[in-house]
């Protein structure tokens, strides 16, 4: 999301929007789990989330990505959306600007997501950003994800990446989420739709032809952000209100309440993979912690780490959890179809008007 920039425009969901949303998101489809479970939530209190800092930066304005570097202890990178530069910045604790990365060969349509990684045959950070933003769902040929070595010193420079571009299996998306599989180092894209996707790059990425992006899941409404757990046992999709944690594509573990944020755009996992941090767009913006459940933390050894296709770990079931997202606990149908129906033709006439 931001500001117009050449065939990019805003794409802004109007509060009255955000509000049904709000109301009707829980009520909406979501991937089916394995089993009828009731999905354990994490209720956001003050005494378990907290804001970690502020982004200090004046040039900061449209923060639309984290990822927590992997070799930097402390070290937050984020970046502004469309309308700016080339650019990713080095944040310290204090929310503060460490270093300023211009990437030389990159273009900067429409970045949405960044990703870290460590590559296996050096133990070198990695990172990727992904401009893969395209409100006009279809103005583009295609997208593009830039593989940058991570800087080894925390001082202003440019940068060289390697450009992979992309383009859908089944049509153009506008997409804002991107993630990597520590375990495969697999790229991935998560859609940002009325009805997501998460999609899978090939396993070994082209720079001399357009790779192919194929849908293998399920995502939820409007996702803003996706990151995968440092451990590889799980991953976590963000969307304006809340964030889901998946085993899997389509495997939900856990839903986390999120604090209530401006405009809800970024999501990575902690170090450890305890806990999530989350930011907004908007001048000062915060950037906080919030704590996983139980159920969605890593496993004690690594030995024990999951993998993508394990199952679940099993949740006591309590009468009428439904399977999904848990959202509602009984019955409900004829007041689930006029709030789904209702609440999406609204958000849809709403949008139309105001993308005109």
């Amino acid at each position: 999301m931001g500001s117009t920039t050449g065939r990019t425009r805003t794409s802004r969901i109007p509060r009255a929007a955000l509000a049904l949303l709000a109301v009707a998101g829980p009520l909406l489809p979501a991937p089916a789990t394995a089993a009828p479970t009731q999905i354990p939530t994490a209720a956001r209190a003050d005494d378990r989330e907290r804001m970690l800092f502020r982004i200090r930066d004046e040039r900061i304005s449209e923060s639309s990505g984290l990822a927590v570097s992997p070799t930097h202890k402390g070290i937050v990178y984020t970046h502004n959306d469309s309308g700016h530069g080339p650019q990713i910045y080095a944040i310290g604790p204090d929310g503060r600007t460490r270093a300023t990365f211009t990437i030389g060969n990159a273009e900067a349509r429409d970045w949405e997501a960044i990703a870290a990684s460590t590559d296996r045959a050096t133990g070198r950070g990695v990172l990727w950003i992904a401009d893969i933003g395209d409100n006009l769902d279809g103005a583009w040929p295609d997208v593009s994800v830039y593989k940058v070595a991570e800087p080894r010193t925390m001082k202003d420079a440019t940068l060289r990446a390697t450009r992979y571009r992309f383009r859908y299996a089944d049509g153009p998306r506008n997409a804002e989420g991107v993630m990597v599989d520590p375990r495969t180092g697999r790229l991935y894209v998560v859609s940002k739709e009325f009805s997501g996707g998460v999609y899978a790059a090939p396993a070994k990425l082209r720079t001399d032809r357009v790779n192919v992006l194929r849908r293998v899941g399920s995502a939820p409404l409007m996702a803003t952000d996706a990151a995968y757990a440092p451990d590889g046992s799980s991953f976590v999709i963000r969307t304006y209100f809340s964030a889901s944690v998946y085993r899997s594509p389509g495997k939900l573990i856990a839903h986390v309440t999120m604090p209530p944020l401006r405009q809800a755009e970024s999501i990575a996992y902690t170090a450890d993979g305890t806990a999530l941090l989350t930011g907004s767009e908007g001048e000062n913006s915060p950037v906080y912690r919030v704590p996983l459940p139980a159920a969605a933390r890593p496993a004690p050894s690594p030995t024990r780490a999951r993998t993508s296709s394990a199952r679940p770990r099993a949740v006591k079931a309590t009468s009428g959890a439904a399977a999904g997202d848990g959202g509602l606990g009984v019955p409900m149908s004829v007041l689930w179809v006029a709030v789904a129906l209702g609440a999406i033709g609204i958000i849809g006439f709403v949008a139309y008007r105001t993308g005109r």
